[in-house]
């Protein structure tokens, strides 16, 4: 993941596209600082961490950009539309509504969560299969609905 991340950000350097690049450089720089922060800890980033990274950068990106439309700075707006577009390159496709009630099923027997208890053990199987392809601020009511 690293390196296709690196690879593209050379490939806007050739290409002069100063709105990807500028996209890009915060990507690395995301990873490059949670790189420092589990240095502490003898780790390093791996690929579920740079998804988990990315979709954090996807949502804020979206509020963002919310904000700016209900402000009227529909150019600040765009801008953010934009860079979205660039994060997700780098993401996997999202799961259909459907997708994702079967997997949240799926969590839940592969745990035997019987109860609300158990939401954290489905939520970890789900954070750990599907980083990066659901949004986890939807999934965890439905799972909660499904153990309440």
């Amino acid at each position: 993941m690293r390196t296709r991340i690196t690879d593209s950000l050379k490939e806007a350097m050739k290409a002069k596209d100063a709105e990807r690049l500028g996209t890009l450089r915060l990507i690395n720089a995301a990873i490059k600082d949670q790189d420092i922060a589990l240095r502490v800890e003898g780790k390093s980033v791996g690929d579920p961490e740079i998804l988990a990274i990315l979709g954090k950068m996807v949502k804020q990106r979206q509020e963002s950009a919310r904000a700016y439309e209900e402000g009227g700075r529909l150019e600040l707006a765009e801008r953010e539309q934009a860079e979205i577009k660039v994060i997700e390159d780098y993401l996997p496709a999202q799961l259909s509504d459907a997708e994702t009630e079967a997997a949240v099923d799926a969590a839940i027997a592969e745990t035997g969560a019987e109860s609300i208890r158990d939401m954290g053990r489905v939520m970890g199987v789900l954070k750990g299969k599907y980083t990066g392809q659901m949004d986890f601020g939807a999934v965890g009511p439905m799972v909660k609905a499904r153990l309440g």
